[in-house]
């Protein structure tokens, strides 16, 4: 695995930046793929949040042929409980780590840096947020599930037990089913986390009122300063 830094899209606010989300793509996708939402957040202009969308590996996928294509990890069966290649979710969310490290030695807070994904991103935002060693703003779960949701009770980290999570899924997703990230959810809250559970009317994308709610949050736990 390489240390060097993950590539990625940045949209930095007109102001300087005192705050950052970093926020993880799908299968297939890229950095670019989210990079458009944050004109559609309707943050207030005076923001400070600078928008990091890193560019995942490219890997074969074994679900798709072998197929190289960016991924977090490799997908071996579909089946809930081997879905995710536990060597790859280790790997990147190592790689996802030293860009928040990265955000940190360039003066912003920990506690002022969310962490978001999609789908196979999203596996990332929850298992590296559960497992810094240093409490952070908020973690963002989108159309997504638990990689190993047997070991957080053991693997978490005590600096984000009440850092607020939020876990949204499309109720007619066909690639990541509803009750997969309600799953995610409800291990999060047997676990004590401070966690909220949102669910729309769309299949594995996000819609208008998702990125409202999106909004709300990300202006909750990343205030102006």
């Amino acid at each position: 695995m390489s240390h060097s830094l993950l590539p990625f899209v940045e949209v930095n606010p007109t102001q300087e930046a005192d705050a950052c989300v970093i926020w993880m793509h799908g299968l297939g996708d890229s950095g670019h793929g989210f990079a458009p939402i944050v004109s559609q957040l309707s943050l207030p202009d005076n923001h400070r949040i600078r928008f990091i969308f890193p560019h995942a590996p490219e890997r074969a996928v074994t679900i798709n042929g072998g197929m190289r294509m960016r991924a977090w990890y490799d997908i071996k069966s579909l089946d809930f409980n081997s879905r995710a290649d536990v060597t790859g979710v280790i790997e990147s969310s190592a790689q996802v780590r030293r860009l928040i490290e990265k955000q940190i030695a360039d003066g912003v807070s920990a506690n002022r840096i969310l962490l978001a994904g999609f789908s196979q991103g999203g596996v990332i935002a929850l298992h590296e947020g559960t497992r810094f060693h240093q409490s952070l703003a908020g973690i963002m779960a989108l159309s997504t599930y638990m990689c190993e949701p047997q070991n957080l009770a053991t693997e978490a980290h005590e600096a984000n037990k009440k850092t607020p999570v939020f876990v949204a899924h499309g109720e007619q997703d066909e690639v990541v089913p509803v009750f997969l990230g309600n799953t995610a959810f409800k291990v999060l809250k047997e676990n004590g986390y401070n966690c909220t559970w949102h669910t729309y009317t769309m299949q594995h994308n996000v819609c208008m009122a998702e990125i409202k709610d999106i909004s709300e949050f990300i202006t909750r736990v990343l205030p102006l300063q």
